[in-house]
């Protein structure tokens, strides 16, 4: 009889997102440069890397080129005794026209229905459809995980990007991917593996972190 090969472990990926900024909740950033943390983000940073302190086998903390994400990363990174390493792969969604623009403003136009219930039929003006972005991240975690492989990372990235990793680790269809909640300097886990990934945790913003491993 053949030899049966032992299964590669999974590299696993801690997606968290950015701290609070002083426009979360009434502006959508995008990618525009300069937004940095409120002091309650970093308040918040600092939990997350007492928190992810104690994650083993971490190789490596990427980070989103924009200032609020490689400000929440910095913490982590010092906690875990690593750099911080920028990767656009997980960058937030590519807005376009619509970067910086008030949410109030935003709700009153007949596309915001487009966004919240059939996401997969949109492409901001300019910008990234909802779609490209999953893809985008997806196929990024596939490449950090090969650089890293059965090792645990630390992406720092935005709401959205881990929204739609959640929804393509569980076969949910991008167009349902907006009923996931990411909240600020939250942490998602999942697995991926030989296999199918699998979600360990979602918007984990209390509990301990030890122990996350496929069943």
């Amino acid at each position: 009889m053949p030899r049966r090969t032992k299964p590669s472990p999974p590299s696993v990926a801690l997606f968290v997102r950015h701290g609070q900024t002083p426009t979360t909740g009434a502006v959508l950033p995008g990618r525009a440069p300069g937004l940095h943390l409120a002091d309650a983000g970093k308040e918040q940073a600092a939990a997350a890397a007492e928190r992810l302190a104690k994650v083993k086998n971490v190789a490596a903390v990427y980070a989103s080129p924009l200032e609020r994400t490689r400000e929440t990363a910095a913490p982590i990174a010092k906690a875990l005794g690593l750099k911080v390493q920028t990767d656009r792969g997980l960058l937030e969604c590519d807005f376009g026209e619509w970067t910086g623009k008030p949410l109030k403003e935003l709700m009153k136009l007949p596309e915001w229905k487009a966004v919240q219930r059939y996401p997969s039929s949109f492409r901001f003006p300019g910008g990234e459809s909802f779609s490209e972005m999953q893809t985008r991240i997806t196929d990024t975690v596939a490449r950090l995980g090969r650089k890293n492989p059965g090792q645990a990372l630390v992406l720092v990235s935005h709401a959205d990007p881990i929204k739609a990793a959640v929804a393509h680790a569980m076969g949910t269809h991008i167009d349902l991917f907006q009923r996931i909640v990411i909240s600020p300097c939250s942490v998602t886990v999942i697995a991926y593996g030989e296999l199918s990934p699998i979600v360990l945790t979602v918007n984990s913003t209390s509990a301990g972190l030890d122990g996350l491993t496929p069943s």
